[in-house]
This record gives C-alpha cells, sequence and structure tokens, in this order.
C-alpha cells in the first residue's frame, strides 16, 4: 500500500515535471557555502554507492562497458560492476554518455539494474535537467519492487531545487515525510543548500524550522549554509541571530560559520566586528583557513585599507596558511583601486615565485590596472604571455584591452581585437559595446556608432544607461541635439531609470542651444524620479544663463545650490 501511494505521488510529480525547463547543474556539497567561490569541496558521487571508487577516462569506460555487456553470454557479470563504470562517468560528469550505456544495459537479457544503478540514472538526469525523466525512474524503481531510499529521494529533490519552483520542492517533501519515508541529515542539506543556491533562503529557513519537530536534528552544515545565505544577501542582523540561536541550542560553528559570518560583516563596512569574530575564532581554538583570511583581505581592499591588507597577508603566512590564487588577485586589485600598479605587479610576480598560478582573473585585473594608468604596452605584454602560456582570455580580458585601446586612440588595434574575440569564441557583452560606441562618438563616427548599435540590439544585447549616455552625449558634441533629444525620449519608453549623469548630459546639450526652460523641466523631471541634481548639474545651467546674461535666474538657483548643500 505505502509502494502505491508513493508510486501515485511520483506520476503526480512526474505530470508538473512535464512542464520544467531545462536546467545548469547542481552538485550536492558538504559545505554548501559560495562565500567567493572559494569553497571547492564536492560531495563525489561515491553517495551513490560506497562501493564505487572508481575514476577512468571516458573513452576506457565505455570499453570497459562494452566489454562487459560482449561477456554477458557467458556467465553475466555482477551488476555492481557496470555501476562502477556508470559511476565514474558521473564523476567526470559525462552524463548523457552514462545515460546511453544505461539504455543498452537495458536492452540486455539476464541482469537486472539495481537501486544503485537506478539511483545513479536519476542522478545524471537531474544533472541534465530532465525532470520527467528522473521521476519516470522513481516509477521504474517502484515497479520492480525496489524501496526508494534517501539517495532516491535527496537526489530527485536535489534535481526540483534546480528548476526555483519552490512550491514543488517543498511539495515533494511534504508528500515523501508524510509517506514515512526517512530522510537524513544530508538530504536536508541538500535541499537547503539547493534553496540558497536560488536565492529562496526564506524558505530554507522555514524547513529549517520543520527539521526541529522531526527525528533529524539540525548541524552545523544546515545553520551555515543559511547563515551564508543571508550574509549574501545583505541581512547581517538576522544572520548572526541565527548563529547566536545555533550557539544557544548547543551546536558549535565551525570555520565555515565564521568565515561566512566574517565575509558578511565585511561587505556589510563593519569591519571591526569582523576582526572582533576573527579573535572569538581563535579564543576557541577554531584554526581560519585561507578563506577566511582571503574574506578579511577582500574586505579591507574594497574599504580602500590596503595596508591592513596587507599586514593580513602577513599573518596568514606566518600562521602557516598558505594563500591562494584569489588572496593575491584580491590584494592586486586593491592596489589597482589605489592606482599602485607597480605593487600589484610585484605581488604578481610574487605569487608566481611562491608556486601560486595565476589565473584569467589575475591577469584580468592586471590589465585592467595597467590601462587605468595608461600603461598600455605593459598591459598588451601581459595579454601576449597569456596566449604563450596558452591561457584563454575570457570576455572580461578582451572588454579591458578594448577599453583601454579605444581610450588612447589606438582605434584601430581595438578593433584588431574584436575580430580576434569573435575568432576565439568569446562573446561581447554590453560592457564592450560601449568602449566601442563611445570611441566611435568620440571621433564624431554618429552614423557607424548607429550601425554597431542595431547590430548590438540584434544580438539579444540590451542597452543599459551608459549606452543611451554615450550617443546622448556624442549627438550634442556635434550639434544633433533633435536627435539627441529623440534618443532621450526613446530611453524613457524603454522602462530604463535615469542616472544624474544622463540627466546632466542631455542637460549640457540643452543650454548649449540655450533652451532653458527644457533644462529647468528635465531638472525638476529628475526628481520625480528620484535622481537629485548635483553640483554638477547646477553649475552647467548656472554658467549658461550667465552667458545669456540672465543673472537673476543664475542668482536664484545659485542661492539654491547653496541651499541643497552643493556649494
Amino acid at each position: 500500500m505505502r509502494h502505491q501511494r508513493l508510486f501515485a505521488s511520483s506520476i503526480s510529480c512526474f505530470r508538473f515535471a512535464l512542464s520544467f525547463p531545462k536546467f545548469h547543474s547542481l552538485l550536492p556539497i558538504p559545505y554548501p557555502i559560495s562565500i567567493l567561490r572559494l569553497f571547492s569541496h564536492s560531495l563525489s558521487s561515491n553517495h551513490l554507492n560506497p562501493n564505487l571508487n572508481l575514476v577512468v577516462h571516458v573513452d576506457d569506460a565505455v570499453h570497459s562497458f562494452n566489454h562487459l555487456l560482449s561477456s554477458m553470454h557467458n556467465t553475466p557479470p555482477p551488476i555492481t560492476e557496470f555501476n562502477k563504470i556508470l559511476s565514474s562517468l558521473v564523476k567526470l560528469k559525462h552524463y548523457p554518455t552514462s545515460v546511453s550505456l544505461f539504455k543498452q544495459l537495458e536492452l540486455k537479457r539476464g541482469i537486472m539494474p539495481n537501486i544503485f544503478t537506478l539511483n545513479i540514472l536519476i542522478n545524471c538526469y537531474c544533472h541534465l535537467g530532465h525532470m520527467p525523466l528522473a521521476f519516470s525512474v522513481l516509477s521504474k524503481i517502484l515497479k520492480l519492487g525496489y524501496q526508494p531510499d534517501t539517495v532516491t529521494l535527496t537526489t530527485l529533490m536535489k534535481g526540483l531545487c534546480l528548476n526555483g519552483d519552490v512550491k514543488k520542492v517543498l511539495h515533494f517533501h511534504d508528500t515523501v515525510a508524510a509517506l514515512g519515508y526517512q530522510l537524513n541529515a544530508q538530504t536536508y542539506g541538500t535541499l537547503i543548500n539547493g534553496l540558497c543556491k536560488i536565492a529562496e533562503t526564506k524558505a530554507a529557513l522555514q524547513l529549517l524550522r520543520k527539521i526541529e519537530v522531526r527525528v533529524v536534528k539540525p548541524n552545523v552544515v544546515m545553520y551555515s549554509t543559511i547563515i551564508d545565505s543571508l550574509c549574501r544577501d545583505k541581512l547581517i542582523s538576522e544572520a548572526h541571530d541565527l548563529y547566536s540561536e545555533m550557539v544557544s541550542r548547543g551546536i558549535s560553528p565551525d570555520v565555515v560559520t565564521y568565515t561566512s559570518l566574517i565575509y558578511g560583516l565585511g561587505i556589510g563596512g563593519r569591519l571591526k566586528e569582523a576582526f572582533e569574530l576573527l579573535s572569538e575564532m581563535v579564543l576557541k581554538n577554531i584554526i581560519p583557513n585561507v578563506v577566511t583570511f582571503s574574506t578579511l583581505v577582500d574586505a579591507l581592499c574594497k574599504e580602500g585599507k590596503v595596508k591592513e591588507s596587507t599586514n593580513v597577508l602577513a599573518v596568514m603566512i606566518k600562521n602557516g596558511v598558505i594563500p591562494n590564487v584569489f588572496t593575491y588577485s584580491t590584494l592586486m586589485d586593491g592596489y589597482c583601486l589605489v592606482n599602485e600598479v607597480s605593487k600589484a605587479k610585484c605581488l604578481f610576480n610574487d605569487m608566481t615565485r611562491r608556486g601560486v598560478t595565476p589565473d584569467v582573473q589575475s591577469y584580468n585585473i592586471m590589465i585592467n590596472g595597467f590601462y587605468k594608468v595608461k600603461m598600455v604596452d605593459e598591459a598588451m605584454n601581459l595579454f601576449k604571455e597569456m596566449h604563450r602560456k596558452n591561457m584563454i582570455p575570457n570576455t572580461v580580458t578582451y572588454t579591458s584591452l578594448i577599453d583601454g585601446l579605444c581610450k588612447t586612440g589606438r582605434i584601430s588595434h581595438a578593433w584588431e581585437l574584436v575580430d580576434e574575440m569573435q575568432d576565439r569564441g568569446q562573446p561581447m557583452d554590453v560592457i564592450t559595446y560601449n568602449s566601442l560606441l563611445d570611441a566611435l562618438c568620440k571621433t564624431q563616427q554618429l552614423d557607424k556608432a548607429y550601425q554597431l548599435l542595431t547590430k548590438m540590439e540584434d544580438k539579444g544585447i540590451q542597452p543599459d544607461v551608459c549606452t543611451y549616455t554615450i550617443l546622448i552625449h556624442g549627438l550634442c558634441k556635434i550639434g544633433r541635439l533633435k536627435t539627441a533629444k529623440e534618443v532621450f525620449r526613446q530611453f524613457f519608453i524603454n522602462g530604463y531609470r535615469p542616472n544624474v549623469r544622463i540627466c546632466n548630459v542631455m542637460i549640457n546639450g540643452l543650454c548649449k542651444e540655450y533652451l532653458f526652460d527644457e533644462a529647468l523641466a528635465l531638472k525638476s523631471k529628475m526628481e520625480e524620479n528620484h535622481c537629485l541634481p548635483d553640483a554638477v548639474t547646477f553649475e552647467t545651467i548656472i554658467r549658461s544663463l550667465l552667458v545669456k546674461g540672465k543673472n537673476d535666474d543664475a542668482q536664484k538657483l545659485l542661492f539654491e545650490m547653496i541651499g541643497r548643500g552643493l556649494l
């Protein structure tokens, strides 16, 4: 009877799963903290069967599988041998290959898939985003007389999380729980992680409350996952309250818990509290790791406190914690933000000497840093070094180079890089297009700029406020105010929210033609759109009024400017 009820439930889930779109893959992880993307721990597919630990090359796996199939006319090999190969392919993330081999196995008589085999298949379908097929395997499990285990149900919940439909995820959980199936800590850890990854922190917290009334007890992983998610949502007080609740219930925080809180305090600018938490960690004999230190380095750099960041790096090394590429890159970025590119370059070289290999992000930081201080040749040398090391530059790399070349007047070189970028399959983004549009507008090639804008939109890349600002500024500069006004009107029609820069550009264009009524009307419209005029807004209008001898109007605006504290 219990099987029948779950079978009916699986059919129901199968029906609503038919409407699911394809998902991206999600690996279950023991500490699912995404903070700074530095936690790289992942739960291997061994949980599908504790005896499966064979990792091989894809071709070897397929060959071995076919060899087993061909030997079935004698004594059929045990299903565990097939499971090992399928599991190996899952480890290599070759989910379609694993599914294809399973289908070959199904066609053979004399061997029956077991619960481990079917769990592997569910896992593959979940990673491929084929949830209807995943649920059809659940039906198959029941038809074959097997009992779905926690792995079966956990994997299905993980797959449902990928779809982002929280109601369906929680409905399936409530259904299996009501039918008496035992869910363990790993199930709830995976489910909470999945909810947090799709920014459903509130739902994850609600699930934590449900766990409290069940046999499974909340643990440090569950709490840490939600604390981290709250911190990423900048709900620092809520995260700290949950931390206090966790401690009051006798659940000891670990390095992940503390690191998440330190990260949250860091992005909230509460560095003093972050360092107090670090001290608390040490007093409790919880050793900060590379992520903890890197989090502090990042927070300090964002506040412009690069010297203090360097001190943290020194303490880190002194305590035997080896900095990783993210630690170095963060500090390099900090130096570049305060225009100390030479120090960033020294750090870049020191990283290599210490055996830490720079990644694409490291090169991007240095290339962008060099361009900020107009050291174009040094940036290009690093770009060439990437080629020599067979590193693939990404969109950010090319965009930084293109922007730098455009700003230094080397536009022909920039277009050469555009061609190379496209040849290498790296997509241009709105920032890339904006750099090129700005260069075209500054050289008064407005027709080409419009052609590029059309091409950009044809590729599905939406213009942003910066795009419109560049075009309006270019049009005003060559006296095409009427067209600039049309573009500005279209900006509002398309539902964009103005910022002070685009309004100032338009006001400047109007003032050049002494259209003061329109300029003042736009100033009022800015305030209606919660975009407060700044000193530049007032100065632009006042200067033009004075040129036309409208001293009284200029004086009135000047008093208003003073009253707003802008002078």
